[in-house]
């Protein structure tokens, strides 16, 4: 079945093709800026870290729900092995086997593709089986570090979190705004929290993937509005998850990804950082969330740090 109408109109209003020049394959990322990066140095106030990463293992958040997203097979490959005889000094190594987006992660902007296209209007048949992704693999996003802002879209109605069934909506993010006293500016990265990842935290896999709390359709219009660099959540789908409209699947990632070449996360742990927020009544920050370069990948783990 094709993408509606309406999908088509809003991808039109927010579409960054040609913006940035037609070589371009890292979208939104342009707009982090040394002077947005000094802004964002000049947050730091008390220098306490939050690290946002859920933990890397075999029984990690994944369910089996989406093919091949396999949690972390760690094996050790030496153990106090003497490499130069005995009596010298002995290694341990590691294996990892395990998908880029299994984690918290960012997918990269060829992690969807509509219409036969990934951003900046290239062909979908780009990304290979061998090949990987031609353009816009997710290490042409060498570096991340921009000014954080936390809407904190629980905390601002009162909850610990979101319903299942609630799609966060431009209107939400506006009343999480001025609860954190934040005016979201060019170049920031935006973490919407919904409190989701409680559930993963209290043991409950099945229940932190479906149903699901996320962004609306209608929210790439106000991040697109606001020039914001890239978006995470503390979710496993990003978006509402069943869809708000029936049979209507992934239209957000389509729009972030696709449509305005921004970046986008999930699976971040933002329960510590609203507890932090809140303890120092302020809702911006410092963020290093640097992608790990695996060429031509469609996402990456990631680690991301606040500092605040």
């Amino acid at each position: 079945m094709s993408l509606p109408a309406a999908f088509h109109e809003i991808a039109k209003r927010v579409n960054n093709w040609g913006r940035w020049g037609q070589d371009d394959e890292i979208g939104t990322l342009n707009l982090v800026t040394d002077e947005v990066v000094r802004d964002a140095v000049a947050t730091v106030r008390t220098g306490h870290r939050v690290p946002l990463a859920v933990d890397l293992k075999q029984d990690g958040v994944q369910t089996g729900m989406i093919p091949g997203r396999v949690n972390p097979l760690h094996v050790m490959v030496q153990v106090n092995q003497e490499l130069f005889g005995p009596g010298t000094v002995a290694t341990s190594d590691d294996a990892v086997t395990f998908g880029l987006q299994a984690g918290t992660h960012w997918d990269a902007l060829t992690h969807v593709s509509h219409s036969g296209r990934i951003y900046n209007g290239r062909p979908a048949a780009t990304i290979t089986p061998h090949g990987r992704s031609e353009f816009s693999g997710i290490h042409t996003a060498r570096h991340l570090v921009s000014r954080g802002v936390l809407l904190d879209v629980a905390a601002a109605k009162g909850l610990d979190r979101l319903p299942g069934d609630h799609a966060v909506t431009p209107e939400d993010l506006d009343e999480a705004a001025d609860f954190g006293g934040v005016t979201v500016r060019p170049g920031d990265i935006v973490l919407v929290r919904t409190g989701q990842m409680q559930l993963y935290a209290a043991g409950d896999r099945h229940g932190y993937a479906f149903p699901s709390p996320g962004l609306s359709v209608r929210t790439p219009e106000w991040f697109h509005a606001r020039d914001v660099a890239a978006v995470a959540n503390d979710t496993l789908t990003f978006e509402i998850f069943p869809p708000e409209i029936e049979d209507l699947w992934l239209p957000v990632h389509a729009l972030d990804l696709v449509e305005m070449g921004m970046l986008q996360g999930q699976n971040w742990n933002l329960e510590s950082l609203s507890t932090a927020c809140a303890q120092e009544r302020r809702y911006a920050f410092l963020l290093s969330a640097m992608p790990e370069p695996f060429v031509g990948a469609t996402g990456t783990p990631v680690a991301p740090v606040a500092v605040l």
